[in-house]
């Protein structure tokens, strides 16, 4: 029943409320430049009360506009003020600039909803943090991406608007999460597209605050997709997050827990790939909880082979990962994982499905335990690579292909 709620509520965000770009940028220069997929509400409903949230723009440009979106909203939820500014330490904010939504302040975005903000002009550059903050006056329960892996901030209940503040003193309260924005488009007309990195908890950079023992690193943009960002700046290319933990290619295995039900890739596609602007590639990682769920190799490639052709139909290259280790996997898993990694290696290109491999197994695999990560490289639960680990899967990834996908 979840699954069917969730798969609506995607629909209805397809409608978009207001104020939509145009489709892929195309002419319009403009290009998604980070982004976090919604995967469940906020623990508390918010009231009254300012956000703060802090997002890590892979490329610059000279004007912004963010996506806001109600995808685990139990109601309509009103954005009364908004603003973009550059974030400076903390929940500090220089020159930011109001957002408008079809030329008004503010905007209702109903349940299952989203909408982009209209163009602000506000000069970016790569590598750099972008505050997008938002006054919510009366009482909604808000969806969040539940691993920020950074603080975000909030004011106290019953604050009111402190949206324009350069301070951040009134944000009294931080959360570990990213609420109600999910994208940010940058407007650049030397950039050449968008890379969009698409799976599960791997992708959404578990494991990258770690960089070895009494050190964490929260905020510091570590993932994997954050370093590969940065070899990515000369190519001219922006790199977006589609990852969310927990998650399946597969629709449906057969341990699959109840909350992630509803956003496997085939589910996720449209809302979280397919709606961003300038997308010319996407790397594909998926497979390590579908086995682990107890999915087998037939039905796991069954949904990639969906994905991909959806992907190919809209001019979008894949370049897939196959399955990375796990100690435990089982005998059948192994088996499924082997029967994958044939499948996506077959002549460099899925068999023809798609545009080339990413081989981030042979990367972390431990050669003496294929099923375990290299010591090196293990955040220390056996699944998630540490900073050190994150970094070598960036560096592995071939600029130049990337940057060829791009030019087609």
């Amino acid at each position: 029943m979840r699954r069917i709620a969730l798969l609506t509520a995607f629909s209805v965000a397809a409608a978009v409320v207001a104020s939509a770009p145009g489709a892929a940028g195309a002419g319009h220069a403009w290009f998604t430049s980070w982004a976090q997929s919604q995967d469940g509400r906020a623990d508390a409903p918010v009231s009254g009360q300012s956000l703060r949230m802090i997002t890590h723009l892979s490329q610059g440009g000279d004007a912004v506009r963010v996506r806001l979106q109600n995808t685990f909203g139990t109601g309509p939820l009103t954005i009364d003020h908004a603003t973009a500014g550059l974030s400076t330490s903390g929940a500090g904010v220089s020159g930011a600039r109001d957002l408008t939504f079809a030329g008004r302040p503010a905007v209702t975005i109903p349940a299952g909803g989203e909408v982009w903000s209209d163009e602000t002009r506000l000069a970016t550059r790569p590598d750099t943090n972008l505050a997008v903050s938002m006054f919510v006056a009366g009482t909604a329960a808000v969806g969040r991406h539940g691993a920020a892996l950074r603080d975000n901030y909030l004011t106290a209940v019953g604050a009111g608007d402190h949206t324009a503040d350069a301070s951040g003193a009134a944000f009294t309260a931080t959360v570990g999460s990213t609420y109600v924005v999910s994208a940010v488009d940058v407007h650049n007309t030397s950039l050449k597209g968008v890379v969009v990195p698409f799976g599960s908890s791997v992708v959404d950079g578990i494991g990258s605050t770690n960089c070895g023992p009494g050190c964490t690193q929260l905020g510091a943009d570590r993932r994997w997709t954050d370093d590969l960002a940065r070899r990515l700046v000369p190519a001219a290319l922006a790199v977006a997050n589609a990852g969310v933990s927990g998650t399946t290619s597969a629709p449906s295995c057969p341990g699959m827990p109840p909350s992630v039900a509803g956003l496997d890739a085939g589910s996720r596609l449209d809302r979280d790939v397919l709606s961003l602007h300038g997308v010319k590639s996407v790397i594909y990682y998926y497979g390590t909880n579908d086995l682990a769920y107890g999915c087998d190799g037939q039905t796991i490639l069954a949904s990639y082979r969906a994905v991909f052709q959806r992907l190919r139909e809209a001019g979008i290259a894949v370049y897939v990962t196959p399955s990375t280790p796990r100690p435990g996997y089982t005998d059948q898993a192994n088996v499924a994982r082997h029967e994958i990694g044939l499948f996506v290696t077959r002549w460099s290109s899925c068999g023809g499905t798609c545009s080339g491999v990413v081989d981030f197994d042979m990367v972390l695999k431990d050669p003496l335990k294929p099923n375990s990560i290299l010591p090196a490289y293990d955040n220390g639960d056996g699944i998630h690579a540490n900073a050190a680990g994150q970094q070598a899967l960036a560096d592995s990834v071939s600029v130049p292909m990337l940057a060829g996908s791009a030019r087609r």
